[in-house]
């Protein structure tokens, strides 16, 4: 985590002005001025308990697997710092403390931040005794506070906001002289680096970049700015801008003029990310290098209609909540950008973080990735006249722009209170803040409520209350994108917002809240009703696209259970829905390196004497034929009806009558020729353990500690899942920390575990298995 990214932009590329622009095969050494911070703190609880040694990302406990009473508190947090060179600048930028964190050095007070979900930076120069050990104190309470959004005490809230110090720490070591951070420097549409192109087409882009230079010495200093784009190819092109004066104390932007001829596109489909280096000069020399990825595209939102470098693009979203079992928010960074890729390959090109700024590294994926991102303020279901409470939501905008600005998978901004009675005073001064930090025709601001200060309508589809949401939801004033779907009206029959008075209307037949654990059957209900919502969403007109609630399950602060409508449950593991999301992509869709799909055909049935006779598929495919006992049963084409005439890929069913012990097999076929198969085979009894470790593409982080799931799952002899297995499977480990509880009781035939590996681990991680009356099995990666 040594090299952590300092700017995170949106599009592409760099300096021009009065800029020479050549290509080039030479680049320059980085000078790094960030450095991670994130291992050997000392933390204590309350400060009654012992100090005790951790790293960062880190949670204040392990909390059980349903968590309906998170613990709060005061943590107070302690590291040495030494540094040898007076002639810098000091600053620890903080990227997530939840929620309230005040920071000293040497027992000096430094400052007091209120928010939990961005980052904050700390100049602590003037109070460093340089040769010597300094003492970083940083206390941080998590209790609740109605000033800090989003405001909603635990015992109301429908997420948990867990804890501590749960994203990195940084130092950085600056010259006197130096690009300054946006979250530091608090310039509205300044700070650090801004690029932004306002003509994007296949032939040129043309833009502008924007460097924020501050000058700490006390006397003025000649800079330039040198800056290097290399393309996927290896191409480097080099851009320099001309000398400038710059005055002591003082702070200066320089702006240039862009150019890029032939430039790659951004797409979902085709996530082109150039490096781009951006190099002060002062005096000549380079005191300072940036490095980030950066994706050149254009957006444009109509009153009906959204385009992505002018092809009209219609979302097939979802939405994320960010935490993991048992460590809630504290997961590394490489554990982001997994659930970025297992978004990707569920066949979703959009994401809506619900419902606050995520840690930066997913947006990172997202934009490695192609997904387009609808990035959100702090809140829920609350809203306050508090000056304070305003304050600090106002200054959650600006910092979530200043952070965010420039990833090119950010498309919207929700700078609204999801679900919260905002008044329009505050709307209007949201939008106005949103316009102030990004002053552009393509900054594009979302909101749930119908208002003209927003520029797209994001209700849910519950909200509508009635079949035909589209009528109420109509509007020709601006487009609509369904936030939410799939979940609250099954669950109470669009019953309203008071989910508390509610908490006994669980249908099981009817609603999307189901575990694995619960069997096919409510498995099959629950992939039924995203499809028959997502077919009626398309119905709407206006409607730009939607995202189902949501991808993975979740914890909530008032509920003694997990919120189960993801379409994965809580450790990562698909459900049926998945698979029908995953039938939605087009066959041919390239997506993205190893992340495509492709064509596609999954069975969605165990094949036990209790499955239901009537077998659904899932396929992107023209013609699917299912077989039993190598026998075929029938070849068809899709069947279209009231669930699935809107889909581009509706599902196959096949009605086999009754149970017949075997192996299922279904071929997809396009243009008559076999492009997929799955197989489904009736288990045998329990005979051992397969052992999995789930990496999604992303090795184990070699620079911070990273956490994977371990997945032990019961099969019959020939490898088939015992589905209602509940074995109670005991882990042991060499290497790395076991999180969890364990033994694990088996959830459907898999018992899943946390592993937190160390980047001191220099050899493999074993992991062994156990039950009372199977085969152990043993794990080297």
């Amino acid at each position: 985590m040594g090299h952590i990214k300092i700017v995170s932009l949106l599009a592409a590329i760099l300096l021009l002005g009065s800029c020479n622009q050549s290509a080039t095969k030479k680049t320059n050494a980085v000078t790094r001025s960030t450095h991670s911070l994130n291992n050997d703190w000392m933390v204590r609880m309350n400060d009654t308990s012992e100090w005790l040694k951790v790293n960062i990302p880190h949670t204040p406990v392990i909390e059980p697997l349903v968590v309906n009473d998170q613990w709060q508190g005061y943590l107070s947090y302690k590291k040495i710092i030494s540094v040898d060179d007076p002639s810098k600048i000091y600053q620890i930028e903080f990227e997530g403390v939840m929620h309230e964190a005040s920071v000293y050095l040497n027992d000096q007070f430094l400052t007091k931040h209120q928010g939990g979900y961005l980052p904050f930076v700390v100049d602590i120069t003037d109070q460093l005794v340089f040769d010597k050990d300094n003492t970083l104190l940083v206390v941080v309470n998590n209790e609740d506070n109605a000033t800090i959004p989003p405001g909603k005490s635990l015992s109301g809230l429908d997420f948990n906001f867990y804890g501590g110090i749960y994203r990195a720490v940084n130092l950085k070591k600056l010259d006197k002289v130096h690009i300054t951070n946006p979250i530091e420097a608090k310039v509205p549409a300044g700070g650090g680096t801004l690029i932004h192109f306002d003509e994007v087409s296949e032939k040129a882009a043309k833009g502008f970049l924007q460097v924020h230079i501050a000058n700490k010495n006390e006397a003025a200093k000649n800079v330039s700015i040198k800056a290097e784009l290399k393309a996927k190819s290896g191409q480097v092109l080099t851009f320099n801008s001309e000398p400038s004066s710059i005055a002591p104390n003082s702070h200066q932007t320089i702006t240039l003029d862009l150019t890029i001829q032939n430039p790659a596109l951004w797409s979902t489909e085709n996530a082109h990310l150039y490096e781009l280096s951006t190099s002060l000069m002062v005096e000549n020399q380079i005191v300072q290098t940036e490095v980030e990825k950066i994706g050149v595209r254009s957006i444009e939102l109509t009153q009906k209609e959204f385009f992505l470098n002018g092809e009209k693009q219609y979302f097939r979203g979802t939405n994320r909540h960010q935490e993991y079992p048992y460590v809630g928010y504290a997961i590394s960074k490489n554990a982001n950008r997994r659930d970025a890729i297992k978004i990707k390959q569920a066949g979703f090109d959009f994401v809506r973080l619900s419902h606050y700024p995520q840690d930066v590294s997913f947006l990172e994926a997202c934009d490695e990735l192609g997904i387009l991102v609808m990035n959100a303020i702090p809140g829920w279901q609350y809203y306050s006249d508090d000056p304070e409470f305003l304050k600090n939501s106002y200054q959650d905008i600006r910092d979530m722009v200043r952070r965010d600005r420039n990833h090119p998978s950010v498309v919207f901004w929700e700078v609204s209170l999801n679900e919260s009675p905002m008044t329009d005073a505050y709307m209007v001064e949201a939008n106005k803040i949103l316009k102030e930090e990004l002053p552009f025709e393509d900054t594009y601001s979302a909101g749930w409520i119908d208002h003209d200060a927003f520029d797209l309508y994001i209700p849910a589809r519950q909200h509508g209350r009635a079949p035909d949401y589209w009528i109420k939801y109509r509007t020709d004033n601006r487009p609509l994108f369904i936030a939410e779907y799939g979940d609250w009206e099954y669950y109470a029959h669009n019953a309203g917002f008071n989910q508390a008075a509610y908490e006994g209307l669980k249908e099981e037949e009817r609603t999307s809240r189901q575990l694995r654990a619960h069997g096919e059957k409510r498995l099959l209900q629950q992939a039924l009703n995203f499809q028959e919502a997502a077919n009626s969403n398309r119905k709407g007109p206006n409607t730009i696209g939607d995202a189902n609630w949501l991808m993975f399950d979740y914890n909530r602060g008032y509920a003694n259970d997990l919120e189960a409508s993801g379409i994965s449950d809580i450790f990562r593991i698909p459900k049926f829905a998945y698979y029908f999301y995953q039938s939605q992509r087009p066959p041919f869709d390239t997506l993205n390196l190893e992340n495509a799909i492709g064509p596609m055909v999954k069975i969605a049935t165990n094949w036990t004497e209790d499955s239901p006779a009537n077998i659904t598929v899932y396929s992107n495919c023209e013609e699917v034929g299912l077989y039993l006992n190598g026998k075929l049963i029938e070849r068809k084409l899709a069947t279209r009806n009231s669930y699935n005439d809107q889909l581009d890929f509706p599902t196959f069913q096949f009605d086999l009558k009754k149970f017949q012990k075997g192996e299922l097999k279904a071929i997809g076929y396009i243009n008559d020729q076999q492009m997929a198969q799955d197989l489904v085979a009736t288990p045998g009894s329990a005979n051992k353990i397969m052992l999995e470790v789930d990496l999604s593409n992303t090795p184990i982080s070699t620079t911070e500690d990273d956490l994977v799931f371990v997945y032990a799952k019961i099969v019959d002899a020939n490898g088939n899942l015992i589905p209602d297995s509940d074995a109670l499977v005991t882990f042991t480990t060499n290497g790395g920390e076991l999180i969890g509880t364990n033994p694990v009781k088996s959830e459907a035939g898999i018992a899943t575990i946390l592993l937190k590996t160390s980047p001191l681990n220099k050899k493999k991680y074993t992991i062994t298995s156990k039950t009372a009356d199977l085969v152990s099995n043993t794990l080297n990666f």
